[in-house]
């Protein structure tokens, strides 16, 4: 029987090969086949599931300073990823391990063990759900709720890209943390009836169908309390206009924004966050990674006892990683978008 850790292994990989200007192009990337040697000591080699395509991840094939170093030109791009060991030099991570890493855009990864986070499998589920709302997306929605905006009992909240990954279980925490009424906004009927139906919402936004300042003040005619932010712009600027005074934004995404060829305009009425004495604060999440093991242990209580409902749309392919992206930037995903790798 030949030892899979001393042999090598051919992986699938999207690289980044130009900055995009706008919408991302398919001539701005390349699918590579690349050769991976035999494993060295404390190695593992994995075979990825599934991977994750989020909003960040557009800002990240910019060039320029952020929160994050931009994806190099030439080497393949990296992300969420959730697979299984398929050959390992590593005594903590032996082979069959289900792992969760950051070595997505790829089939197949490799590296050293200390770069791969074993995961407990949920019977009946699968691993994609440690990408969403077991993983970095349920983190995100309940830092912004607690850690950030400071969520309290009875309040009225308002999430904007409310159907997404971290918006459709932004609306869902904020129920189970005491939340009075939530108001979410999303595009078109369809989406509408999920945040009301699943997702917990009690009212329902559709930016499609009329200007969101009005249709936020007929949802919260007595205002919002707190309002979480995935999206900027018009949102930003109705939230804004309807928030009671002392109330807290927690700031997460401007997705409006990340395809623009010019600045987004910020909003017109500014001046109500001094007249109303409002918090707006944003921020990412590598500053709060301390608080995954607090959140860990409420949402695996939560998912395990059904009150959490997780809803994921997949493409199939490595090959269609690039479309599943895109798609994710225009709204066409329902909860979280994974692309299936294998398994």
């Amino acid at each position: 029987m030949t030892d899979a850790t001393s042999t090598t292994a051919r992986s699938t990989q999207v690289q980044l090969v130009r900055r995009p200007q706008g919408w991302p192009d398919d001539a701005d990337f390349r699918t590579v086949e690349v050769e991976l040697p035999p494993l060295g000591d404390g190695e593992v080699r994995v075979a990825n599931e599934f991977m994750s395509v989020d909003p960040y991840m557009r800002g990240r094939m910019n060039e320029g300073k952020s929160y994050i170093p931009p994806f190099a030109l030439g080497e393949t791009m990296t992300g969420g990823a959730v697979g299984r060991v398929v050959a390992s030099r590593s005594d903590g991570l032996p082979v069959g391990t289900a792992v969760r890493h950051d070595l997505g855009w790829r089939d197949v990864a490799q590296g050293t063990a200390s770069r791969f986070r074993p995961v407990q499998e949920v019977p009946g589920t699968s691993l994609s759900v440690h990408l969403g709302v077991l993983g970095m997306t349920g983190l995100t929605a309940f830092v912004g709720l607690t850690a950030i905006a400071g969520i309290e009992e009875g309040d009225t909240v308002f999430v904007s890209g409310a159907a997404g990954a971290v918006g459709s279980t932004a609306g869902q925490l904020a129920r189970l943390l005491g939340a009075g009424r939530v108001i979410g906004s999303a595009g078109g009927p369809e989406k509408g009836r999920l945040l009301t139906e699943r997702y917990g919402y009690d009212a329902a936004i559709d930016y499609k169908a009329g200007p969101v300042a009005e249709q936020l003040a007929q949802a919260a005619p007595d205002g919002v309390d707190l309002y979480f932010d995935n999206v900027g712009g018009d949102h930003l600027e109705a939230a804004l206009g309807a928030m009671n005074r002392g109330g807290r934004a927690a700031l997460c995404g401007a997705i409006v924004g990340y395809n623009a060829e010019e600045p987004v305009p910020g909003p017109r009425n500014m001046f109500r966050i001094i007249t109303q004495g409002l918090t707006l604060k944003g921020f990412t999440l590598g500053d709060w990674a301390h608080l995954s093991g607090e959140f860990g242990e409420k949402m695996a209580t939560w998912f395990a006892e059904g009150r959490i409902n997780h809803d994921e749309t997949v493409v199939d392919g490595i090959e269609n990683a690039v479309d599943a992206f895109r798609s994710m930037m225009r709204g066409g995903n329902v909860g979280k978008m994974v692309v299936r790798v294998g398994g």
